[in-house]
């Protein structure tokens, strides 16, 4: 209901040198003897990341079995033929760091590779050529030697079981083939594993990935050159091509994981560490912050609350399609785009009594010359290291793509480069030349992993939820402060505002009635979905006594545990 996420705004945002102080002094208190807990999009990563703590493994051991176990029994999420980021909270020096498994850009792409010969857009969600070279490999290998304390060979051994002998179908894997029926069609391979005579299978029907076993099995014997050179590279690379994509053996053995600084944001002594580019969630994120923090919240009416929330969402996400990208290709604007004179200018801009339309702010640049789609989970270890990953396909089932022989199922991330300035992607969301298509380079993301730290309590959290993730994330950290548990946190209503298309999109009853009308009065345009969006996994620690609570959303099929 409304008054579940109204209530979590009742806040005014500033950020001061005493609130950094303060929340400098509560991250120095690293808290000792935690519970450990993981939440997942489903029970069965859950309970082998669980079993990996139980055999003395750490948060980050048990973030690449629930990875792995994610990447084989969810394929409309994720996969090793995708990727993701993983943040990372290290105990023992209190270091946080995100690993950057994003996809890039074969080197074969080109600016214009998804325009036809009249300029316009063509199809960049199926078959191989919508595929990044994927960096899931890569990043679970370099999170197992760096940070964790077991070999691959004892991590990926659940993943390869269920890869191996397989694991049912349910209610939520039927909605999602059936999605991408036309699409995991047309790759026999695909159609082989995840079909039954071209068909979505029924519930309960078993799904055995004999190949992506035989993959696996390979990575924990030669680790992730397994994957990016040799025969399964080969093996991927010959059928991408054979069916008009343009991977090269150079782009799999050239991928490397990059370990990146993540976004920290200070609210009224709340530590908030969030994802950097190529994630756009952290700017949005402090942009919105940064803009709320002049406006006196608490005394607002809900309906007023709702519009200025709103019209910050509006101008955060202009701003993401204007500048955001790869940081090693383009030079993102980060410092103006936090600094006191830009906000300054964004409030002025914002009234009180009327919407904004869209169409009248800057326009996205033209040139000059990122849902139910991604998965995530949280992870707090006995010794305080934390692990929040989210990691993606793009749409469900990716490309709908299997490389033969090799069980691997292809992304389609290609879809989350601007392939045309202002021609919104599958999620409406529109960009401009920096984040064109480049070889070599990652594609924009909306995922947001993210640590919340206030002087008593430690929150790790995250969703899919394509476009959508930063608000979600936005309202569940609003929770968090406001005192909310790791069930008030995932069952949150939810609403969105992205820019483009210019709509209020809210979850059934998650707006009241007479809230709607104001909205609608001020020049809104508001639009109750017919089904609710989102996945949150949220893991929190209290710093006193190391009690630990965990919570799944209800809105999907995951599973939380804390280990007694």
């Amino acid at each position: 209901m409304f008054k579940h996420v109204i209530k979590i705004i009742f806040l005014l945002f500033f950020i001061s040198s005493a609130a950094q102080a303060e929340a400098t002094s509560a991250s120095e208190k690293e808290p000792k003897g935690f519970q450990s807990a993981i939440a997942s999009a489903h029970p069965l990563a859950t309970e082998a990341g669980i079993e990996i703590l139980k055999k003395g493994g750490n948060a980050f051991d048990a973030a690449v079995a629930v990875s792995a176990v994610l990447a084989v029994v969810e394929p409309y999420s994720s996969g090793i033929g995708g990727g993701g980021f993983w943040l990372l909270h290290v105990a023992k020096n209190r270091d946080d760091v995100m690993i950057d498994g994003r996809e890039r850009a074969p080197l074969a792409a080109t600016r214009d590779m998804f325009l036809d010969e009249n300029a316009n857009v063509i199809a960049s969600i199926d078959g191989p050529l919508s595929a990044g070279i994927p960096g899931s490999v890569a990043a679970l290998e370099h999170l197992s030697k760096k940070y964790g304390s077991l070999p691959l060979s004892d991590t990926l051994q659940t993943a390869i079981h269920y890869a191996r002998d397989g694991f049912p179908v349910d209610e939520y894997y039927r909605k999602m083939a059936q999605h991408r029926l036309s699409a995991l069609q047309a790759s026999d391979d695909a159609a082989k594993i995840f079909l039954r005579n071209d068909q979505v299978p029924e519930v309960g029907t078993v799904i055995i990935q004999p190949d992506l076993a035989k993959t696996l099995e390979a990575i924990t014997k030669e680790g992730a050159k397994a994957f990016y050179t040799g025969e399964i590279a080969q093996k991927m690379v010959d059928s991408v091509k054979e069916h008009g994509g343009i991977w090269s053996m150079q782009d799999l053995a050239e991928y490397e994981a990059v370990e990146r600084s993540p976004e920290v944001i200070v609210y009224k002594g709340m530590r908030f560490v969030t994802a950097p580019p190529p994630s756009s969630g952290g700017l949005a994120l402090s942009e919105m912050l940064n803009m709320l923090s002049f406006f006196n919240i608490e005394k607002m009416q809900s309906a007023e609350r709702t519009h200025i929330l709103v019209e910050v969402m509006r101008r955060a996400y202009r701003d993401r399609a204007e500048y955001l990208g790869d940081p090693d290709f383009v030079e993102v604007p980060a410092e103006m785009l936090t600094s006191t004179v830009y906000t300054n200018k964004l409030v002025k801009s914002i009234s009180r009594k009327k919407a904004t339309p869209s169409a009248s702010l800057k326009a996205v640049a033209d040139p000059s010359g990122a849902g139910t789609d991604t998965t995530h989970f949280s992870i707090i270890d006995a010794e305080g290291n934390r692990v929040s990953a989210t990691m993606s396909i793009n749409y469900p089932f990716g490309s709908g793509f299997v490389a033969a022989g090799t069980g691997v199922l292809l992304n389609d991330e290609m879809d989350d480069f601007s392939v045309k300035p202002g021609v919104p992607n599958v999620y409406g969301l529109v960009g401009a030349e920096a984040n064109a298509i480049e070889p070599g380079k990652r594609m924009l993301s909306s995922m947001s992993p993210s640590f919340l730290e206030t002087h008593d309590r430690v929150a790790v959290l995250g969703t899919p939820g394509g476009s959508r993730i930063i608000t979600m994330v936005l309202l569940a950290m609003f929770e968090f402060y406001n005192g909310g548990d790791a069930q008030s946190m995932v069952e949150l209503g939810r609403f969105h505002h992205q820019y483009l298309p210019d709509k209020i999109t809210y979850e059934p009853d998650a707006l009241d009635e007479d809230v709607v009308k104001v909205l609608m009065d001020k020049g809104h345009h508001v639009e109750e979905m017919t089904d609710t969006y989102g996945n949150m996994q949220v893991v929190i620690t209290y710093k006193k006594d190391g009690h630990t609570e965990a919570a799944s959303d209800p809105r999907g099929v995951g599973k939380a545990m804390v280990l007694k």
